[in-house]
């Protein structure tokens, strides 16, 4: 999901602090514990996004959006570009979501499957999986069951920055590098680079305009 007149296709380093491998490891496990409790406190947040697909190393494709979220996975998509005007309405555990693809015509409403790929993200996500709780679920996962040979901490103003391996988030099978620039007022990512271990990149979100706990009732997400 976003973007901060940052250059998108630097090469991933690698740089080795002082620190031994396993005092890093702990920081960031304590960085996505951090994360887990901002998360775990909230009753709902907004954000604006920008993601960035690479093929081959080169930008393919991006999208900048508005999204909401509230707990139980009630989730809304506004786009601003491309598709300017469509918005994605997703209640938590079905199997459909609804598309109303023009605001000039609030009438129009499309029921569709989240598994059809016009409601994926280019890398394969499902709208089940783009809430920053499956995120934050994800990298713990992958804290438990991959070996972080390279993992990475840093400090820089108000941002912590940790690099970790992790499975794709997909189908959980190819070991790639994540770099995450986390917040440290609030505790949640404004950046999440994801990159083959070659270095090439991946994908690219930034996260800008963090509203917490607005007040956004349930017939905000009923479109």
């Amino acid at each position: 999901m976003i973007f901060l007149g940052l250059t998108l296709t630097q090469p991933l380093p690698v740089e080795r602090g002082g620190s031994p491998a396993w005092a890093e490891e702990n920081q960031i496990r304590s960085v996505v514990q951090k994360m887990t409790y901002a998360f775990d406190s909230l009753e709902s947040y907004a954000c604006e996004v920008e993601q960035f697909f690479y093929q081959g190393g080169k930008e393919d494709q991006s999208y900048r959006f508005r999204f909401y979220y509230r707990k139980n996975r009630k989730i809304r998509v506004d786009f601003i570009s491309p598709y300017s005007g469509m918005s994605i309405f997703y209640q938590g555990g079905d199997r459909e979501a609804t598309v109303k693809p023009f605001r000039s015509l609030p009438a129009l409403k499309l029921k569709v499957s989240i598994h059809n790929p016009l409601l994926k993200t280019a890398a394969g996500q499902t709208l089940d999986q783009t809430d920053m709780g499956y995120f934050i679920h994800f990298l713990k996962k992958n804290l438990r069951a991959v070996k972080q040979t390279e993992s990475e901490y840093q400090e820089k103003g108000e941002e912590v920055i940790v690099l970790l391996f992790a499975k794709d988030y997909i189908r959980d099978k190819t070991l790639e590098h994540y770099r995450i620039h986390v917040s440290k007022k609030l505790w949640l990512p404004i950046r999440i680079e994801r990159y083959h271990l070659d270095g090439q990149p991946l994908e690219i979100t930034v996260i800008n305009d963090y509203v917490l706990n607005e007040h956004l009732d349930e017939k905000f997400f009923i479109p």
